[in-house]
C-alpha cells in the first residue's frame, strides 16, 4: 500500500457526515442542504441534445488530447473571455473536470528526489490541492490570509527558505469559499516569485463565470498577456463547465497556458488514461459556444443573493462576494459556540446544513483561518435557499432573544 495514502485528511463531507452522527432534525422542516457545491440549476437543453446526438462516439478509443475542434472551442471561448490568443495544437487540453486536473498536475509537475519539495496553497483552500501535494512527495504550506481583506494572501508573509523549495503554488480566484478575486497588482507578485524561484503557478478558475460585478474576474492567463507574458510561462489556468453551465455530471473542462507544461501534462494523461468521451467532446464543444445560457445562469444567481445576503447580514457577518455562489459567514460571537457546533445544532433544530469553514483550513502559526466561519452553497433554487436563510435566522434569533 503507498504510504503517502496515511498523510491524507478525511474530505470536508466525511467529517461533517461524523459530525452529524446521531442527529435527528425535526420532521417538520423539509431537508436543505447547503453544505455542498454542487450546481443544482437545469442543464440547458441543447449540452443534453449534443449527448445525445453523438451517441456513435461510443464506438471509438478517445484521444488525450482530444479531437481538434474541442481544443478549438477552448481557444475561441478564451479569446472571447479574456482577449488572448493561444495556440490550439500547444497551449490547451481537455480533462475531465478540474478536480482531476489540478490533482493529476501535482503529479506531473513534483519532482521528489529535490530535496524536500514544497506545495504552497492558500488557507483556507479546496483540499484536493492538499491531497495533490501529498501523493506527490510533496509537503503542503498553508499560506497565511487575512481576513480583514476577505482572506487574502499574505504572500509577503511566506519566508524565503519556503519559496527556495516551491516547486508548485496552487491559486483560486475567485476562491472558493470566500469568493475573493485576485487583483492585477497580486498576480504581479506571483509572476516575480515564480521568475525568481522558479515554481509553476496552477490557478484554478472554475467559479469564473459566476459573478457579481459589473466587471468580469480576471484570469491568469488575462493577467499574464497584460505583463507581456504571452509564452504564459511557469503558468496554467483551469477551467470548467460545471458551475458555468450546470453540468457537473458530464466531468469536462481544460487547462491552458505554458506549452511546455501541457506538453508534459498530456503525457503524463496519456498513461495515466485521462482521455474525454467522445460525446462529453461534442457536447463540450456545444457549450463553449453559447454565452447565452451563462447570462441567463449567472442571472439567476445574481437574484438569489440579492434576496438571500440582506436576510443573513442581518444577523451575522456576512456580504456579498465578489464571485462564486458560495457566503462565507461568520458564527456570531454571542451564540458562545464554534462553527462545528453551530453546523450540527442548525441541522438538528431546523434541518438545514452548512459547512464548518474549520473543515476548510489547517491549523497553521497557532490558529485555523476558517473557525469561526461557515460556508453556504447557494446552489439550490431561490425559494429553498431563501428558506433556508430564513430558518438560520430563527436559529439565531432564537439564541440571542
Amino acid at each position: 500500500m503507498n504510504p503517502l495514502l496515511s498523510h491524507l485528511q478525511p474530505y470536508p463531507f466525511e467529517r461533517l457526515r461524523q459530525l452529524f452522527a446521531g442527529v435527528v432534525p425535526p420532521a417538520a422542516y423539509s431537508p436543505i442542504s447547503l453544505g455542498m457545491g454542487e450546481p443544482r440549476h437545469p442543464t440547458p437543453q441543447f449540452i443534453k441534445d449534443a449527448l445525445s446526438n453523438n451517441l456513435s462516439g461510443l464506438a471509438s478509443y478517445p484521444a488525450t488530447a482530444g479531437e481538434l475542434g474541442l481544443r478549438e472551442a477552448f481557444t475561441r471561448w478564451l479569446n472571447l473571455r479574456y482577449a488572448i490568443t493561444l495556440d490550439p495544437a500547444t497551449q490547451v487540453l481537455p480533462v475531465n473536470g478540474s478536480r482531476e486536473a489540478l490533482f493529476s498536475f501535482a503529479q506531473t509537475i513534483i519532482d521528489p528526489s529535490k530535496g524536500q519539495p514544497l506545495v504552497v496553497c492558500p488557507n483556507p483552500f479546496y483540499q484536493i490541492y492538499e491531497g495533490a501535494a501529498l501523493l506527490a512527495g510533496a509537503a503542503p504550506y498553508y499560506a497565511a490570509s487575512d481576513p480583514a481583506r476577505n482572506f487574502a494572501v499574505n504572500w509577503d508573509a511566506v519566508p524565503d527558505s519556503v519559496w527556495q523549495r516551491t516547486q508548485l503554488l496552487f491559486v483560486c480566484s475567485p476562491g472558493n469559499p470566500t469568493g475573493a478575486v485576485m487583483p492585477l497588482t497580486e498576480w504581479k507578485k506571483l509572476f516575480e516569485l515564480s521568475d525568481r524561484y522558479g515554481f509553476v503557478i496552477a490557478s484554478d478558475e472554475c467559479y469564473s463565470e459566476i459573478y457579481f460585478r459589473d466587471e468580469p474576474p480576471l484570469g491568469g492567463l488575462q493577467a499574464a498577456d497584460k505583463f507581456g507574458r504571452s509564452d504564459y510561462k511557469n503558468l496554467i489556468s483551469f477551467t470548467s463547465l460545471s458551475k458555468r453551465s450546470n453540468v457537473p455530471g458530464m466531468r469536462s473542462g481544460f487547462v491552458a497556458g505554458d506549452a511546455a507544461l501541457i506538453k508534459a501534462f498530456l503525457l503524463y494523461r496519456t498513461y495515466h488514461g485521462s482521455a474525454m468521451s467522445p460525446i462529453v467532446q461534442a457536447a463540450s464543444i456545444a457549450a463553449w459556444g453559447d454565452e447565452q445560457h451563462v447570462v441567463e445562469n449567472r442571472t439567476r444567481y445574481r437574484k438569489k443573493f440579492a434576496q438571500v445576503t440582506p436576510l443573513l447580514a442581518g444577523v451575522m457577518e456576512v456580504a456579498l462576494p465578489d464571485a462564486g455562489f458560495y457566503l462565507w459567514a461568520k458564527v456570531p460571537e454571542q451564540l458562545a459556540m464554534d462553527d462545528a457546533e453551530f453546523a450540527r445544532a442548525l441541522l438538528a433544530q431546523y434541518n438545514v446544513t452548512v459547512l464548518p469553514g474549520s473543515y476548510l483550513a489547517r491549523e497553521a502559526r497557532g490558529s485555523n483561518p476558517g473557525a469561526q466561519r461557515v460556508r453556504m452553497a447557494l446552489v439550490a433554487e431561490t425559494e429553498e435557499c431563501v428558506e433556508a436563510a430564513l430558518r438560520i435566522v430563527q436559529f439565531i434569533q432564537s439564541r440571542t432573544a
